[in-house]
């Protein structure tokens, strides 16, 4: 390792407060791992949480690592090491990824590479350290990684890590690798070893079955999660400047939601709704006051929190200021705006998500156009005036008139601010996050596949050409291209896994990939799925009922009103 190496991992260290630090000795270490760069993982309150809870333990320890940054050739070219204590992967008994987002899996391989660590699980040997993975991402299908990874923890962490802590701490340097990987797959509920399971295929690459490779084994993964969030804390463990919410201390109020828009994953996944009660928030609204940041309240559903109103007041009442993420349109009651705007916000973010109301029927949004324009008074009552608002291109039964209709809406929008005020003031700023809907697993559109990209393409750039005269107007837009990938990556089975080995290959380039490797990718994007056949992530008890989501992808395409083009 060369000391500029060390150098930025000691200057990242001096930047943080809550940093633990212990002596290597006879705990478990485990090297927790975000396959992004520093400013992003430390921006994951899922990926500090984990790092808190092993860290609880004096069983165990815990230290961290992250994709080096592209100019720093010392770091991708070295062994990668830890950032505690400098140590490489290798060393440790665990290394342990946190994926939120199937788009990091390719930094998944070069960061093992890097490591020194065998890609395929198959090929390491009894003294490699194990490599697990958790979070949302293969919570919801874990196949396309399962040639790479020794275990998955399907579920919430603080749920399951108590379980496979308890089992690891006792057994995983004592046993061998299989024989330990059974004892967990066999005794840890929400624990999944890929190996040990062998999926079998028709000739076209549909799922025929699944078999255990030994006795004992579940049939199905349960999705573990806590059903009481009032007992425990989920706040940031570590604060630090240097990452995308460095002004900010963040706190989770809420899991779960209880709206069922069929396009989101998290809220079934996440299921059931639970929200935190302002006393059990407590402890952690002081460490953010303390802090002397803004409390970031996170929580899939948070303008739905039945406290919300008088946990932002009694943060104010103290000296403290509120931030939020995307608020509901249908929650933003005078008495929340009034609020906001004391608080110092000054950007709002709205998440219509489709222009037309019956698209926003069809995805179950539960917003109507009335509901919009009320929420319009009321922010130009407050003079809350720049907003971010989300939409979706490429939904189910959408049409070229449904996507003209977000740019209606948005007129229709600057047109009522300036009727509420006598053509004295519109909106300052309406920034538009135009995103590609992308189906995603144990939801309703599970079955649905992917919008072509060209026409998603065009229908973008009609948006973007509707609004070209509105001066307040700024339209972004992820890349299409990017979300096909994503939607292979969330969708495929192990069969991705070759494409992703291809891919850390040919270092990055997909389209040569795709060329070179035997799996056709359209299989999984772009096919209408039968609501009969097998998905590959069927095997997980995800906690909804298979036939609720087939009915209400039914009555999604039944949607009044719709004529195919």
């Amino acid at each position: 390792m060369s000391w500029k190496v060390k150098k930025r991992c000691l200057d990242l260290l001096a930047g943080e407060e809550g940093t633990v630090r212990k002596v290597w000795g006879d705990a478990l270490t485990v090297c927790l791992v975000y396959p992004n760069g520093y400013r992003v993982g430390m921006s994951n309150l899922g990926f500090q949480t984990v790092y808190g809870l092993i860290n609880s333990r004096p069983d165990c320890l815990c230290e961290r690592a992250f994709l080096p940054d592209p100019a720093d050739d010392d770091s991708r070219h070295g062994p990668l090491v830890s950032l505690e204590s400098q140590r490489p992967l290798a060393d440790f008994d665990i290394v342990a990824f946190s994926l939120s987002f199937e788009n990091d899996y390719p930094n998944i391989l070069n960061l093992l590479a890097m490591a020194g660590i065998r890609l395929e699980s198959t090929l390491r040997g009894e003294r490699d350290p194990l490599i697990i993975a958790g979070g949302i991402a293969v919570t919801l299908n874990p196949e396309p990684l399962a040639d790479f990874f020794d275990l998955f923890l399907i579920g919430e962490g603080e749920a399951l890590l108590p379980d496979f802590l308890d089992v690891a701490t006792a057994h995983c340097r004592e046993l061998s690798r299989r024989d330990f990987l059974v004892r967990v797959q066999t005794e840890v509920p929400g624990a999944y070893v890929p190996a040990l399971y062998r999926v079998h295929t028709d000739p076209e690459g549909r799922i025929l079955g699944r078999d255990p490779l030994a006795a004992g084994l579940p049939a199905r993964i349960a999705r573990r999660s806590v059903p009481e969030i009032d007992t425990f804390r989920t706040d940031q463990a570590i604060t630090t400047e240097r990452t995308e919410f460095g002004g900010m201390f963040l706190t989770e109020v809420s899991r779960g939601c209880p709206r069922g828009c069929r396009f989101c994953a998290a809220g079934f996944v996440c299921r059931p709704v639970r929200f935190r009660s302002a006393a059990a928030l407590g402890p952690s609204i002081q460490r953010g006051l303390d802090s002397g940041k803004p409390l970031g309240l996170v929580g899939t559903a948070v303008s739905d929190h039945p406290e919300l109103i008088p946990l932002c007041r009694s943060i104010l009442s103290q000296g403290g200021s509120v931030a939020v993420g995307s608020l509901r349109l249908d929650r933003l009651s005078a008495e929340m705006v009034e609020l906001l705007k004391r608080t110092g916000v000054e950007t709002l973010a709205l998440a219509p998500e489709a222009g037309s109301q019956r698209l926003r029927e069809v995805i179950r949004k539960g917003i109507t156009e009335e509901a919009i324009f009320r929420a319009v008074d009321k922010l130009v009552e407050y003079d809350m005036l720049q907003l971010r608002l989300y939409f979706m291109v490429g939904l189910p039964t959408e049409t070229d008139g449904d996507a003209e209709a977000i740019a209606s809406l948005v007129k229709g929008m600057e047109h009522r601010a300036r009727l509420a005020t006598a053509g004295q003031k519109g909106f300052r700023r309406l920034t538009l996050s135009i995103n590609q809907f992308i189906p995603k697993p144990a939801t309703p559109f599970q079955w649905h596949p992917l919008e072509d990209t060209n026409v998603v393409r065009r229908r973008i750039r009609a948006l973007t050409a509707a609004l070209r005269g509105q001066r307040a107007v700024q339209v972004t837009h992820d890349l299409p291209k990017w979300n096909y990938i994503q939607a292979l990556l969330s969708l495929g089975d192990r069969s991705v896994g070759k494409l992703l080995l291809a891919v850390h290959r040919v270092e990055g380039n997909w389209a040569k990939a795709f060329r070179e490797v035997n799996v056709n990718p359209d299989f999984f994007v772009h096919r209408q799925k039968e609501p009969g056949e097998v998905l590959p992530w069927d095997f997980i008890d995800h906690g909804t009922d298979r036939a609720f989501l087939a009915d209400e992808y039914r009555k999604a395409l039944e949607t009044q009103d719709f004529k195919k083009p």
